[in-house]
C-alpha cells in the first residue's frame, strides 16, 4: 500500500504538471488535527480547474492515480440525488492498494462567486494565489450545533409519532417496514438528542463526526451500552426490545435537552405514545 506521502505527492505533482489544474486543497479528516491518522482515511480532494469539462469528456486521465478496484461518478448516476448538469463534478476512486481519492473538480469561475471554503481545509498548492488568506484547518463546521426550540420540539414529535409506525410493523409481524422506519426515520432522531446532549456537557464544542462515529468517547459507557443496545437483529421479541429501549433513553435524553436549554418538553406525547405501543405489544403477545 502506497504511504500517505506518495499519494500526497502524486496529487499535487499530477496539478503541478497539469495547467488547467490550478490550486490543489485538502478537505475532510486528514486536515483535522483532532483525528488520530490511519490508512483507511480518504484523500478529499478538491481540483480548482479552469474547465470542468475537459477532465469530464475524457476520464483516462484518473489513470495517473493507479489502478482503481471500482470507481463512482455520482454526477452521472441515476440513483441518489440528483445533482446540476453544471457545477462541481466528483470522481471518487478506491485504488487496488488501499488508497482513496474522493476528488472534486471545481471550476476557477466560482471561486469568484462567493465560494466558500469548508473550515476543514488545507492549500496543498495554490498556482494563481486564489486562497491567501486561508486560515488553519478546523472543526468548526462541524460542531454539535445548538437546536431551537422548535427545531428541538419538532424532533421530538417526528420521534414519538413514527415510534407507532414500527411498533404497527411488529405488531403485524412486518419485520422489514418496521426497521426500515426505525433506522431511517426514528433513529435520526434519536441521535440529535444524542449530539444535543454530548453538546451541552462540552459547551457545544465537540464535533461527533459522522454518523456519529466519535460518540463514544463523549458518552458514559453504560449509556453507550444501551445505545448499542437499540440495534436489534432480525428476531421480532428483540425488535420490540430494542424499540422500549430506545423510546425510554429518548425521553431521559430529551428531558435533559429541554431542563438544560429551558426549552418545553410535550410530556404528552410520551406518556400517550408509551402506553400506545405498550398496548399493542401486549395485544401481540394475547394473539
Amino acid at each position: 500500500m502506497r504511504s500517505s506521502e506518495e499519494i500526497k505527492r502524486l496529487i499535487i505533482d499530477v496539478a503541478r504538471k497539469d495547467d488547467r489544474i490550478r490550486t490543489v486543497l485538502l478537505n475532510g479528516s486528514r486536515a483535522n488535527s483532532k483525528i488520530l491518522p490511519d490508512k483507511y482515511q480518504d484523500f478529499d480532494i478538491v481540483y480548482v480547474v479552469d474547465d470542468v469539462e475537459s477532465f469530464i469528456s475524457d476520464k483516462t486521465w484518473t489513470n495517473l492515480f493507479g489502478d482503481k478496484l471500482i470507481w463512482q461518478l455520482p454526477d452521472e448516476m441515476v440513483v441518489g440525488q440528483k445533482v446540476p448538469e453544471k457545477g462541481p463534478r466528483s470522481l471518487l476512486m478506491l485504488f487496488e492498494d488501499g488508497n482513496r481519492i474522493d476528488l472534486t473538480l471545481l471550476s476557477k469561475k466560482e471561486i469568484n462567486m462567493n465560494y466558500e471554503t469548508d473550515s476543514l481545509t488545507m492549500v496543498w498548492l495554490d498556482k494563481d494565489n486564489l486562497f491567501p488568506d486561508i486560515g488553519l484547518p478546523n472543526d468548526s463546521d462541524y460542531l454539535v450545533r445548538e437546536p431551537t426550540e422548535k427545531e428541538f420540539l419538532d424532533t421530538c414529535n417526528e420521534f414519538w409519532w413514527v415510534c407507532t409506525y414500527v411498533a404497527k410493523g411488529l405488531v403485524r409481524n412486518e419485520i422489514i417496514y418496521s426497521k426500515e422506519m426505525l433506522e431511517t426515520v426514528v433513529r435520526p432522531m434519536f441521535m440529535n438528542v444524542i449530539a444535543w446532549n454530548i453538546g451541552i456537557e462540552t459547551n457545544f464544542s465537540v464535533s461527533v463526526g459522522k454518523g456519529g462515529k466519535f460518540m463514544k468517547k463523549f458518552l458514559a459507557p453504560d449509556l453507550y451500552k444501551k445505545i448499542l443496545k437499540t440495534y436489534s437483529d432480525h428476531t421480532l421479541e428483540n425488535n420490540w426490545k430494542s424499540l422500549f429501549l430506545m423510546m425510554h433513553e429518548f425521553g431521559q435524553l430529551a428531558r435533559t435537552v429541554a431542563v438544560s436549554l429551558k426549552f418545553n418538553y410535550v410530556m404528552t406525547e410520551e406518556k400517550n405514545v408509551t402506553a400506545y405501543v405498550e398496548q399493542l405489544y401486549a395485544n401481540k403477545v394475547q394473539r
